[in-house]
């Protein structure tokens, strides 16, 4: 994102580029805090993606370095720009790392955040109206089910090594998003084993 925004303004200082993302409430959706700007800068320079074109003083101000993209830079730029429209990556979703830590809560409480975690997720579905997402896998959320090969490598993923670790009699389970639960799934046989509402 920074590395773009430099191609688009150059040469263009810390300064810009930050005003210009929060311009556009970057930190909403690109998870690029304001603070992590200039360090941002100085790592792309120091990965030869940038180069310093002038650093100004003016008055009592802090210096300003001024910044644009070197030809390493625009190899890299054009490879991301395509990357990222021509492949999809499953978006990450931040309650995979609280997953992860489940064992960590006391059971009720684990137990309580799960069904906590469906109802939000429900609502967010209800308010989906394309129909994608977690509703791919409605028709598969009964115990005994199998899930045909495409929408489960499409939609299972490895329940965490802490979480089976600590939880042995999970055995080896993947587990799916559907309609506000959690699919608990046999990965060798695609069948549903357990359901966490």
């Amino acid at each position: 994102m920074i590395l773009g925004l430099v191609r688009w303004m150059q040469p263009v200082h810390g300064y810009d580029v930050r005003r210009e993302l929060m311009s556009w409430q970057a930190e909403e959706w690109a998870n690029i805090a304001p603070g992590s700007i200039y360090h941002a800068l100085r790592k792309l320079s120091d990965e030869g993606l940038l180069e310093e074109v002038a650093t100004e003083q003016v008055g009592a101000r802090p210096a300003r370095t001024t910044y644009r993209v070197t030809p390493k830079g625009e190899i890299e730029f054009d490879e991301l720009l395509r990357r990222f429209w021509w492949e999809y990556q499953q978006p990450i979703d931040p309650f995979l790392a609280g997953f992860s830590f489940l064992p960590a809560l006391p059971r009720r409480e684990a137990a309580a955040a799960l069904r906590n975690r469906g109802r939000l997720i429900r609502a967010s579905v209800g308010s989906d109206p394309s129909g994608s997402g977690s509703r791919a896998l409605g028709g598969y959320a009964m115990i005994g089910t199998e899930i045909p090969t495409a929408v489960a490598l499409e939609n299972l993923r490895a329940l965490p090594a802490s979480v089976s670790s600590q939880m042995p009699e999970m055995g080896k389970v993947s587990y799916a998003l559907s309609e506000g639960k959690v699919l608990l799934v046999n990965p060798r046989t695609r069948i549903v084993v357990g359901i966490i509402e």
